[in-house]
């Protein structure tokens, strides 16, 4: 450190320390005249010490900031230490730069005070990061205050401590009120015991929540709410907080309905048309031809219980499970042991491949009473579905296989129902059907060609890959 003055042993000791400290170390007498100026000052400022001591400190210091200057040497002046406090201090090339300074009295031998020591302490980075900072605070909180969802915070007990903005226009409430658990006062009363319930049993588990129920808005009335809500954990997995949303779902609750009153309108009629068909059939035909009539009533029965089931799943998809029970109460009861299911209950199916695999269990099943294993006391039939691997890829496979009856006899011509058993599933299934006439029973197969999780629609067979469901 370069000094104005003559110094022991000891004080120069004390200088070369200084002038290797990484902050800017800087003495001037009670006029604000530079006394010493260390390596960090020069690097900081700009200015060399040559061309800093003697003079006065000002010229480091912005013109608007001149009065900070008499301040602090007039405390110093008193016998005061002043804190470190941040302010802005100014380059060679006039640059400001952002610094946390500390001053304190310097006192001769007698205890008299002939001057003051600055520290100075480069706050550009921290400055930087503070401002950047700042930035990502304001964009989240203008995301967070501008999505059309209710979101919130709470801490790693439960209890919230933020919302964003369309909480409080949503709700009415205030920061004070519904801070904590104060928000289950907007719950509508026949669901906050619930709710509380579930998000207390799933939080202290620490899992992710989801609940569906409405809350009170500022008019009083009651909006449905899909609400979720994750645990936020550090790199060690523990729990710091959670980040929750509520989504408005009511138009789509509402639009739901109309449409399942729509689609329930839409069945009864067509079950009419149904109806009606089958009467003309009766009429038209009758006894002219019993068998023709009884296929024909028997196919436009399995098209309506196919519908059923479709409109109960609003047209979504129905499980095998479901179709093929569905189809053979229709003509035997499977509760007397003589037909056994095998095969996951949520294996679900679009539309198309639904209503064809209805009407080829159908026919299969009236075959059977006819002519072949169910025809018999003694005769039983095994119905089976599964996902299986073949190639590397996975299939669905469904198998109805017939035992105990009758010997069986390939039939004399294919008609009508031979298509809907063979031609209807490979094309609705996208698979390939077999047909076996064995002397010990029917055999009927089929194996799907496509990939069950491949994304085909509505014709094909996706698959929801944790459950191995195919969709549609």
């Amino acid at each position: 450190m370069k000094v104005g003055r003559t110094s022991s042993f000891r004080d120069a000791h004390l200088a070369a320390i200084v002038d290797h400290s990484s902050d800017a170390i800087v003495s001037k007498d009670l006029d604000g005249n530079v006394l010493s100026w260390n390596a960090a000052a020069e690097r900081l400022f700009g200015i060399s010490a040559s061309e800093m001591l003697g003079k006065s400190i000002r010229r480091i210091i912005p013109a608007d900031r001149q009065d900070e200057e008499d301040r602090i040497l007039a405390r110093v002046r008193s016998g005061e230490l002043v804190p470190k406090f941040e302010t802005v201090r100014q380059r060679v090339d006039g640059t400001e730069i952002p610094v946390a300074i500390t001053v304190s009295p310097i006192r001769d031998e007698s205890g008299r005070i002939i001057g003051a020591s600055k520290i100075a302490n480069d706050l550009r980075e921290q400055t930087s990061l503070r401002t950047e900072l700042l930035r990502s605070q304001r964009q989240l909180e203008a995301l967070a205050n501008n999505i059309p969802q209710l979101a919130w915070m709470a801490d790693s007990e439960g209890s919230v401590f933020w919302y964003n903005r369309r909480w409080y226009e949503f709700t009415g409430t205030t920061a004070q009120s519904a801070r904590g658990w104060g928000w289950h006062e907007v719950v509508h009363p026949d669901h906050a015991e619930r709710v509380i319930e579930s998000i207390r049993e799933t939080w202290a588990r620490g899992e992710p929540w989801e609940d569906t129920y409405p809350l009170r808005g500022a008019d009083g009335t009651y909006h449905w709410f899909l609400s979720r809500a994750q645990p936020v954990r550090d790199e060690k997995g523990n729990l710091l907080f959670w980040c929750g949303t509520n989504t408005d779902i009511t138009e789509e609750r509402e639009t739901n309905e109309r449409i399942r009153l729509l689609m329930n309108e839409v069945n009864h009629r067509a079950r009419n048309i149904l109806a009606t068909i089958q009467a003309i059939v009766h009429r038209t035909v009758g006894s002219a031809d019993r068998a023709l009539t009884e296929a024909l009533v028997r196919r436009i029965t399995a098209l309506a219980a196919n519908q059923d089931l479709l409109t109960k799943s609003n047209w979504s998809g129905v499980s095998v499970d479901a179709i093929c029970k569905s189809q053979m109460l229709h003509v035997v009861d499977p509760s007397d042991g003589r037909v056994q299911f095998d095969g996951p209950e949520d294996l679900v199916l679009n539309p198309t491949a639904a209503e064809a695999l209805g009407l080829a269990i159908h026919e299969l099943a009236t075959n059977a009473i006819k002519y072949g294993a169910l025809s018999s006391d003694t005769g039983k039939v095994s119905l089976r579905w599964s996902i299986a691997e073949a190639e590397g890829e996975q299939r669905l496979e469904i198998e109805w296989r017939e035992s105990g009856g009758p010997p069986v006899a390939p039939p004399g011509h294919k008609g009508f129902g031979t298509a809907i058993i063979t031609r209807n599933p490979e094309m609705a299934l996208r698979g390939k059907v077999t047909l076996d006439y064995r002397p010990e029973g029917v055999v009927w197969r089929v194996v799907t060609t496509d990939k069950v999780f491949s994304d085909s629609g509505s014709e094909g067979l996706p698959r929801d890959e944790e459950r191995a469901v195919a969709t549609g």
